[in-house]
């Protein structure tokens, strides 16, 4: 058999003098190579044949980049834009897969509440504060924290299960309160509420529980518990208690059918995870 090792004249004659001689070490180094190695570099002249191939063969064009941006990863940046939710910012960075997650009793609101609410941003706007209401009236029993996505139903199991015994309670509001958050970028206008403190503090010793299975933050030591009624952009905290705190607590106090109330039945708890709420009804 010959084994044709190059093209080339001098490969061509040790080709033709080792069918002589089956035995000559070229011969069975031939036969070694070809049957046994896969690893062997090629010989000169095979070099030569594929180099001389790829000469002839057509360059690729390149891809449009409307195609690489098909199978590219998207990499988001989530630009936050105050002006869009009335000038707002967020307290933390928003990030791809974290969901803003609090626990809170809500109040539905009186036909009677929402008319005294409107008197006193009258008031707060004569003296230029533009109060904007709050979106929704609650009581928050647990700070803001952030959640992965896969969390989301054990945290909300952990909650449940603490909860089981807790019974239903009765919340009262009724002395107005100005405060500022700690970024000092909003103002708020909320009532403080004077009775059912006990079971409030009872209901954040157990949600706190949960926030440390999690490894998240816990409730304020000494937390004092109010409802938000509205807002505004800034720190005009000392400015509402000089000008207009005491006229608007006025028209509480002395409301046509005698000191207005907030009336807060806690039959229940949400937590608001992203857009996402989950309820749990109280015994």
């Amino acid at each position: 058999m010959i084994v044709n090792y190059s093209s080339s004249s001098t490969s061509e004659e040790e080709t033709e003098s080792s069918s002589k001689d089956d035995s000559s070490p070229l011969r069975k180094r031939g036969k070694l190579d070809t049957q046994t190695s896969t690893s062997e570099p090629l010989d000169h002249g095979s070099v030569k044949r594929k180099a001389g191939k790829s000469a002839h063969l057509t360059p690729r064009l390149p891809l449009p980049d409307s195609v690489k941006e098909m199978f590219r990863e998207p990499e988001e940046q989530w630009i936050d834009k105050s002006e869009e939710h009335g000038g707002r910012q967020r307290s933390f960075q928003h990030e791809r897969g974290n969901w803003a997650t609090y626990v809170f009793c809500p109040y539905v609101p009186e036909e009677a509440f929402l008319e005294l609410l409107n008197e006193m941003m009258v008031v707060a706007a004569a003296h230029g504060i533009p109060l904007t209401l709050s979106e929704e009236f609650h009581v928050s029993i647990s700070k803001t924290v952030v959640l992965r996505h896969h969390w989301i139903q054990p945290f909300i199991q952990s909650i449940h299960t603490g909860l089981t015994q807790f019974q239903k309670f009765f919340c009262l509001a009724d002395k107005l309160r100005v405060y500022c958050n700690a970024e000092k970028t909003r103002t708020f206008l909320g009532m403080e509420i004077s009775t059912g403190k006990t079971q409030l503090l009872e209901l954040i010793k157990i949600l706190d529980e949960t926030m440390k299975e999690f490894n998240l933050s816990t409730f304020y030591k000494d937390p004092s518990f109010h409802i938000s009624l509205a807002w505004c952009v800034g720190d005009h905290t000392e400015r509402l208690k000089k000008t207009c705190l005491s006229q608007m607590q006025s028209l509480i106090d002395g409301h046509e059918d005698g000191p207005f109330y907030i009336q807060l039945n806690c039959t229940e708890l949400r937590c608001k995870s992203g857009n996402k709420v989950f309820l749990f009804p109280l015994q």
